[in-house]
């Protein structure tokens, strides 16, 4: 079954998720993959996140920026009507374990691949959750099992994307978020628009996404409604979880620290921003003045 959803909000679209997951893997819901939208815009965070260290809630409650939490893993992203949502539901193996998940995740994000390669992008699946066109990153991946055995696996693809308004909202070592930032986080994500050179509507997106899967699974997916029962699922679910400060605002021990250096190499002058989630390097910046090649930085 297909679902099309427009200018969901946060705490909706991300409820709707999770129950047709819980239900699928119950046998109650059918499968289905759920193309849709978010109000623009909101700010989605990973299941693990300690949300004051990944977003700036200041700037989010200035400019009326809904935050939430996905039951998903991965990073911290903007959602709006220049971002697809892409949610797969589907029952999981009775032996299924995350040991597979990347395996998973690679499998899930055919459907994107192939529906991109209509629109002559080539997509790759690469790292841990990420889907790139030569080295930058256009959509973000996440897969979560429920206790009842489905599994709901989550993508965010950028059709469009405003690079300063995203620094704005995601927290980042940078001091000030300067043009020099903005470019260098530019070079490293695409959008749908950029790689055809074109405004396409995300509508149009939407449809080569959804014939993508058709094809990579062989399957006849057809254009389905919730059932009534869902619908009242999805509004309790949303008002005892996701409209509930105790899940979208709970913390972990580990707090964030951060620390930069200027180095002289013989290859040039590199400036180095670390951002540690204990002992865990959770991200790096690298720029200053040297010659590498094209993926280098990616790649490390």
């Amino acid at each position: 079954r297909y679902i099309k959803n427009d200018d969901v909000s946060a705490s909706a679209g991300l409820a709707a998720d999770e129950v047709l997951a819980n239900r699928t893997g119950a046998g109650t819901s059918l499968p289905t993959l759920r193309l849709y939208t978010y109000k623009s815009h909101c700010a989605l965070v990973g299941r693990f996140q300690t949300i004051k260290n990944e977003l700036n809630l200041e700037y989010c409650t200035k400019n009326s920026i809904p935050v939430n939490r996905r039951p998903t893993g991965g990073g911290a992203i903007i959602m709006g009507q220049d971002q697809l949502g892409v949610a797969l539901v589907i029952p999981g193996k009775s032996d299924e374990t995350y040991a597979s998940v990347r395996e998973r995740m690679a499998q899930f994000s055919q459907g994107i691949i192939s529906g991109l390669a209509t629109l002559d992008i080539q997509v790759e699946f690469r790292r841990k959750n990420d889907l790139e066109v030569n080295g930058k990153k256009i959509a973000g991946l996440g897969l979560h099992k429920t206790s009842t055995g489905g599994l709901l696996f989550h993508g965010s693809l950028l059709v469009g994307l405003d690079v300063p308004f995203m620094l704005n909202v995601l927290k980042t070592p940078f001091e000030k978020i300067s043009d020099k930032e903005i470019s260098s986080v530019s070079e490293r994500t695409t959008t749908v628009q950029r790689e055809t050179n074109s405004k396409v509507k995300i509508d149009v997106v939407r449809n080569f996404i959804l014939k993508g899967y058709r094809k990579a699974f062989q399957v006849d997916i057809q254009k389905g409604a919730y059932t009534k029962s869902e619908l009242d699922g999805i509004r309790c679910l949303e008002k005892d979880k996701y409209m509930d400060n105790e899940w979208v605002l709970q913390t972990t021990d580990v707090s964030d620290s951060t620390g930069k250096s200027i180095v002289k190499t013989p290859g040039g002058l590199l400036d180095v921003q670390i951002v540690l989630a204990g002992k865990m390097i959770k991200s790096a910046y690298i720029g200053g003045d040297f010659f590498t090649s094209e993926h280098a930085i990616a790649d490390l």
